[in-house]
């Protein structure tokens, strides 16, 4: 598997406490956030990574370069903001595989990737979505699926926290899907895609119980120091 993670973010909600590199090379225990990130793919045999990146890139760039240990690196570059959803497609013609695996680069969420794909594949989807129970979707939102685990919809953010699945920002793309003419230019990858085309392609999601955290927020950026002191591959 190739995979690609978003990092041309601004991190705005995080700009109180991480204000000098992107967000995904905000410092945890005194590393990167990229780095615990990469670490985790490697322990999923993935070996190849595009990175989609825009903002303040040149500290991105110039830190990995080509490579992390075994994962070698390349380089979308947005010259302009286009979203998460066209930060994907820009980084998909660097893709050689059908098929990529996409995330965000200010999460860890520890899937199983080959069943993810295995599911994938069986499913014959568009897009598979990894999604994570929680007790309180409210700052995410939900994600409805029927039985065979097609999504069916989502749910908008809320202020009443309540239980669900959430989108753990860990998706399985193919290729020719994401380069059909209406995904041009800027949108978002969550709303000018799923959301929009739920009931119109084939989207699945696919459930795990792995260890998940965003660092988008002050609050989570601090608790990860704690979590990832002890963090395993």
């Amino acid at each position: 598997m190739e995979a690609i993670v978003l990092a041309g973010g601004f991190g705005t909600r995080l700009q109180s406490v991480v204000n000098d590199v992107p967000k995904s090379m905000a410092l945890i225990n005194n590393r990167p956030f990229l780095e615990y990130l990469f670490d985790y793919l490697i322990g999923q045999e993935i070996h190849k990574v595009v990175l989609s990146v825009g903002y303040k890139r040149e500290i991105i760039i110039n830190h990995f370069a080509d490579r992390y240990k075994s994962i070698s690196i390349e380089y979308a570059i947005e010259t302009e903001p286009l979203g998460t959803g066209g930060g994907v497609r820009l980084a998909m013609w660097k893709i050689d595989e059908p098929r990529a695996l996409v995330m965000n680069g200010d999460t860890i969420f520890k899937v199983d990737f080959k069943a993810m794909m295995d599911f994938h594949l069986k499913k014959k989807a568009d897009a598979t979505l990894a999604l994570f129970r929680t007790k309180d979707t409210a700052r995410f939102g939900t994600v409805k699926v029927n039985p065979s685990r097609r999504i069916t919809g989502f749910i908008e953010k809320s202020e009443k926290a309540s239980a669900g699945l959430i989108n753990g920002g860990v998706y399985i793309i193919e290729k020719h899907f994401l380069m059909d003419s209406e995904f041009r230019g800027r949108f978002s990858i969550e709303n000018g895609c799923f959301e929009t085309y739920f009931d119109r392609r084939w989207f699945y999601g696919f459930i795990s119980d792995g260890y998940f955290h965003d660092i988008g927020i002050p609050d989570d950026y601090q608790k990860a120091q704690n979590d990832f002191a002890t963090f395993k591959d």
